[in-house]
């Protein structure tokens, strides 16, 4: 399980996740990346579940970001229905919140391409505190960044599934 915050705030996206890699109730990894950015098309992305699930459905992402023309609304619910529908992408174990300058949302492998409420997504293990946290510091004088960490701070001080060795993306 993992902790991602994505936050936009003042023209600004970024996305958080911590760095534990947790198999049952054994710490095996404490920095692992599990938040990435599509420079080409300036998409930041962040994963819960499996790590290798993760990667593949990054790779497929930024594939589905390419062959739409940057077009993250399109991208993503190509995506989704292909993690549905597909006999191997079907038994992947992840969620996804990914962004662009415009656009946040959360896929999941049932196929739903949510669009979040507000400037804040959080998901994973820790999800919830790290967005309750997001939400009540999105009204400071903080930027996206600093909303971010904090966010991620406060989910690894509850969940035992998160750690605070944060690593950011922005754009």
């Amino acid at each position: 399980m993992t902790t991602i915050v994505l936050v936009r705030k003042n023209n600004e996206v970024v996305v958080a996740g911590d760095g534990q890699v947790s198999m049952g109730n054994t710490v095996v990894k404490k920095t692992a990346a599990k938040v990435r950015k599509i420079e080409k098309r300036d998409v930041v992305a962040g994963f819960a579940g499996s790590t290798a699930d993760a990667l593949t459905l990054f790779e497929r992402l930024e594939a589905k970001i390419e062959k739409h023309a940057g077009n993250l609304s399109r991208a993503a619910v190509e995506l989704a229905k292909d993690w549905r529908t597909d006999k191997y992408l079907r038994r992947l174990e992840a969620l996804m919140a990914i962004g662009d300058k415009e656009k946040s949302y959360i896929i999941s492998g049932t196929g739903d391409v949510l669009e979040p409420e507000g400037d804040i997504i959080g998901i994973g293990s820790g999800g919830n505190y790290a967005l309750a946290a997001g939400k009540v510091l999105i009204e400071s004088n903080l930027s996206a960044e600093e909303i971010a960490k904090k966010a991620i701070k406060v989910a690894s001080e509850i969940c035992v599934f998160t750690n605070d060795n944060i690593k950011i993306e922005k754009i």
